[in-house]
C-alpha cells in the first residue's frame, strides 16, 4: 500500500499510455492546483477546474470524519481491508474527476477503519511492557511507506501508468487480509451479539452527532480552499462557510453533551488531559510531516527539475529520518520509561529543520538539502510515537479504541487544515513574488499560476526562468514558516501529556493483571455497560 501516497507527492512529466482522465500527480498536488490538462481528446467534464481541490481532500475527509464512528468494532478490520481495496480500484479504473473522488472517498473510509484498527489491536494483543517498541516499529513501517511509495509511484507514472499507484494496492492489501485472516486478534472487552449491535447502531453509533460534524468539517475546509484562490477571504461565501462551520460544530458538541456516554465523542474522555493533549500534540504532528511532504516534492520536481522517481529518492532522507527514529524512539521510551523528553527533544529538532528548510534556494548543495532533511526527518521522528505510547498506558483497555479514533480524528482534521492553509499560502505568495519580478520574467503572474508548476519550464527559460524559480523557492520558503508554526505548538501542547514513567505504570499492571490504572477524571461507564450486555 506504499504507492498510494506518490500520486499526492509526484508531479509526473507525461505519461506514455494515452489516457482520458488527468493524472492524479497532476491533479492532487496542491501546488498543481490550477495547472491544465494537456491532452486536448481527454474526455473529463469540462468543470475539471471544480473537482481539482478535491483531490487531496476527497481521501482525508472520509478519513476525519469515519474514523470516531467506524473504528470501535475490532471485527470490522477485514471490512475496512474490503473497503480501501475497492476504493483503490475504483481510483486506478476512474474515468472521470467524479469517479475518481468518489474512490478516494471510499479508500478513506476504508483506511479510517485500517488505521484505527492497528493502534487498537496492538494495545489489545501485545502486553504493555512491549507495546512502546512495536507501537515505534508500526508508526515506522508507514513512515517506510512514505519512504517507498513516491519512489514505486513515480516508477510507475513515468513507466507505466499513473493507475497502478493504486492497481497496486489491490495484491498486496489481498496478502495482507490474508494473513490477518488466520489470525486471533484479542478484543480489550467483551462484545454484544451482532444482532443486538444492529439492533442498536443508530443510538450506539451516534449517527446523529456524525450527520452534524460532517457538514461542519465540510463547510471549514471549503472556506479555507476557496479564501484567497477562488473568493476573496472577505467574500460572503467564505464567510457564510466559516461562519456555518462554527455554528454547526456548537450544535455539535451541543449534542454530544446531551449524549453523555453514548455520544460519538464522549466528553468525559476528552476532559481527560492526556487523550486531548496528545490528540493536539498529533495534530501538529500531522500537519507539519505533510506540508513538508508536498512542498518538497514541488522543490525538487519544479526548482531542481527532478522527475517524479527522482523526487521521491531526493526526499529519503526525511522520510528514512522518520522511519527509524520513529522505531528508535519507541525502543528508548521502553527501556527509560518516559516519553516527554522524547516528544519536547523531536518538536525541538522539526522546528530548527523547519526553519533551515525555509532557506532553500535553486543554488542550494546537495550537502545542504540533505542535512536540512535529515534534520527535520529525525525531529518528526522522534516525536511521533510519544503521543501514543502515552495514551496506550494511561487509558484502560475498553476505552483505547475510542480514544485512539479520536486521536485520529484530530490528526486528519490538522493533515487537512495545514494543507489547504499552506496551498493557500504557497499560491498567494507565489503571485506575489512573480509580481516582483515581472519585469525579469517578462510573463504575466496570472499566466504562470494558472499554467501550474509543472508548465513553468514551458513559458520561460534563460535569466527569466531563473527569476521565476527564486519566486517558487520564496513562496516554498513561506510555507515552511507555517511549518515551523506547527512544529512549535507540538512543544506547546506535548507538556500536557505529563512527566511520567511508563514503566511504573506496567509494574502497577502487573500487579493488577494488566489493567492500566484508570486516569482521574476519565469515565469508564460505557466499558462497563458493553461488559453488562455481553
Amino acid at each position: 500500500m506504499a504507492a498510494t501516497t506518490s500520486p499526492t507527492r509526484s508531479l509526473d512529466k507525461g505519461e506514455k499510455e494515452t489516457d482520458s482522465t488527468p493524472s492524479p500527480d497532476q491533479l492532487s498536488t496542491p501546488s498543481l492546483q490550477g495547472s491544465k490538462q494537456d491532452d486536448a481528446e481527454a474526455s473529463t467534464p469540462t468543470d475539471e477546474e471544480e473537482y481539482k481541490h478535491e483531490y487531496p481532500e476527497g481521501f482525508r475527509l472520509t478519513y476525519i470524519l469515519t474514523a470516531v464512528v467506524l473504528a470501535y468494532f475490532l471485527w470490522c478490520f477485514l471490512v475496512f481491508f474490503l473497503i480501501f481495496e475497492v476504493g483503490s480500484a475504483l481510483c486506478g479504473a476512474a474515468q472521470s474527476s467524479v469517479m475518481f473522488i468518489i474512490g478516494r472517498a471510499i479508500a478513506g473510509l476504508g483506511s479510517s477503519g485500517i488505521a484505527t484498527g492497528a493502534l487498537s489491536t496492538i494495545a489489545a494483543a501485545l502486553p504493555t511492557r512491549r507495546q512502546p517498541l512495536f507501537m515505534g516499529v508500526n508508526l515506522g513501517l508507514s513512515q517506510l511507506g512514505l519512504a517507498t511509495g513516491p519512489i514505486i509511484g513515480g516508477a510507475f507514472s513515468t513507466n507505466v501508468s499513473w493507475r497502478w499507484c493504486f492497481y497496486i494496492n489491490l495484491p498486496l492489501g489481498a496478502v495482507v487480509a490474508g494473513c490477518l485472516l488466520f489470525q486471533d486478534v484479542p478484543e480489550p472487552k467483551r462484545k454484544p451479539p451482532v444482532r443486538q449491535v444492529l439492533a442498536t447502531a443508530i443510538k450506539s453509533l451516534d449517527l446523529v452527532g456524525f450527520a452534524l460534524i460532517c457538514p461542519a468539517a465540510i463547510m471549514f475546509f471549503l472556506g479555507l480552499q476557496f479564501g484567497g484562490n477562488r473568493h476573496p477571504w472577505n467574500s460572503s461565501t467564505v464567510i457564510g462557510l466559516l461562519v456555518g462551520a462554527a455554528v454547526t460544530l456548537v450544535v455539535f458538541l451541543f449534542w454530544e453533551y446531551r449524549q453523555g456516554d453514548e455520544a460519538m465523542v464522549p466528553f468525559a474522555m476528552l476532559r481527560h488531559r492526556v487523550i486531548w493533549s496528545a490528540a493536539m500534540t498529533l495534530f501538529f504532528v500531522l500537519s507539519s510531516i505533510l506540508v513538508a511532504d508536498y512542498y518538497l516534492a514541488i522543490y525538487f520536481q519544479v526548482v531542481l527539475d527532478d522527475s517524479p522517481l527522482m523526487s521521491g529518492v531526493h526526499m529519503l532522507p526525511v522520510t528514512l529520518g522518520l522511519v527509524f527514529f520513529t522505531m528508535i524512539s519507541g525502543s528508548m521510551i521502553e527501556v527509560f520509561g518516559y516519553y516527554l523528553p522524547w516528544i519536547l527533544l523531536g518538536g525541538t529538532l522539526a522546528t530548527v529543520g523547519y526553519g533551515v528548510l525555509s532557506l532553500l534556494t535553486p543554488t542550494a548543495s546537495v550537502g545542504a538539502w540533505i542535512g536540512y532533511q535529515l534534520l527535520y526527518g529525525i525531529g518528526s521522528g522522534t516525536v511521533s510515537a510519544g503521543p501514543y505510547i502515552a495514551v496506550q498506558n494511561l487509558v484502560p483497555p475498553a476505552q483505547i479504541p475510542i480514544a485512539m479514533s479520536i486521536i485520529i480524528f484530530s490528526m486528519n482534521i490538522g493533515a487537512a487544515a495545514s494543507l489547504i492553509g499552506a496551498n493557500a499560502i504557497f499560491s498567494n505568495s507565489l503571485r506575489h513574488e512573480l509580481q516582483k519580478r515581472v519585469a525579469a520574467i517578462g510573463v504575466s503572474p496570472d499566466l504562470i499560476v494558472d499554467a501550474g508548476v509543472d508548465s513553468v519550464r514551458s513559458l520561460v527559460s534563460g535569466p527569466a526562468l531563473a527569476a521565476a524559480l527564486e519566486a517558487y523557492c520564496k513562496a516554498i520558503g513561506h510555507v515552511m514558516y507555517l511549518g515551523i508554526g506547527t512544529s512549535a505548538c507540538i512543544i506547546v501542547f506535548a507538556w500536557g501529556l505529563g512527566w511520567k514513567d511508563v514503566r511504573k505504570v506496567k509494574k502497577l499492571n502487573a500487579i493488577t493483571a494488566e489493567k492500566p490504572q484508570e486516569a482521574p477524571g476519565l469515565d469508564t461507564k460505557r466499558g462497563e455497560l458493553n461488559d453488562e450486555n455481553s
